[in-house]
């Protein structure tokens, strides 16, 4: 990981008001930062991600209105390939941490977790490191959850975009009037997503989603 010099800007994306309030009066205390934005939801984030600079860090939960599981994590590290992602959230075991360090997040803190947590979290960041609970950071073999996230982190952005509308129901056709493409292009995109997904179908590609969406909060095995 890329030593960062210095934090000064975060993005908050949580739709719970008050925790928000509080983590951002723990973030500009405690750490330093400087400017503080928060969003309800990932969709609000990409928005404001792509209208301008990106914030030093951003601090993302996995429950969140318009995404389940880490769906979140995978999509919003496509927009946002190199800056820190600290996911803090109340889905704290050890599996769903480990997936989510597999997904490219930077820190994972426990909701409950005390101030100075946040402070080693953000520490570690600014020296290129990682931080989440030590059992998490052990190597072991990927699980069948983690190796779903794992393909899909190898979509580019396009092909995720396209892979959520055929999630959503849309046809080709629709597919490339959205995105102002043609409607081979996304017939080569669909391709590439399946082989990269390893699956046939569409609708196999459909349920694929699904499982991921769902990885990091059911039980495996």
């Amino acid at each position: 990981m890329p030593v960062v010099s210095d934090l000064r800007s975060v993005l908050i994306i949580d739709d719970h008001p008050l925790f928000c309030d509080a983590l951002a009066m723990t973030l500009t205390r405690l750490v330093g930062i400087e400017t503080v934005e928060a969003v309800g939801t990932l969709e609000m984030a990409l928005l404001r991600l792509e209208a301008g600079a990106p914030p030093d860090v951003v601090v993302l939960d996995l429950n969140l209105p318009d995404v389940s599981g880490l769906d979140g994590v995978v999509r919003l590290r496509k927009a946002i390939p190199a800056t820190p992602i600290v996911v803090v959230s109340s889905l704290d075991e050890l599996r769903v941490t480990r997936a989510a360090l597999r997904a490219g997040v930077n820190a994972f803190v426990p909701k409950h977790a005390d101030r100075e947590e946040f402070r080693a979290a953000f520490a570690a960041i600014t020296r290129g490191d990682i931080h989440a609970a030590r059992m998490a950071l052990e190597v072991s073999a990927p699980s069948p959850s983690e190796q779903v996230l794992s393909r899909l982190a190898l979509l580019t952005r396009q092909q995720a975009k396209i892979l959520e509308m055929v999630c959503a129901g849309l046809m080709n056709k629709q597919i490339a009037y959205e995105l102002s493409i043609a409607e081979t292009t996304v017939k080569a995109h669909l391709t590439a997503i399946m082989r990269k997904l390893g699956v046939q179908t569409r609708m196999q590609a459909v349920l694929f989603v699904r499982e991921a969406s769902f990885a990091a909060i059911t039980p495996e095995g």
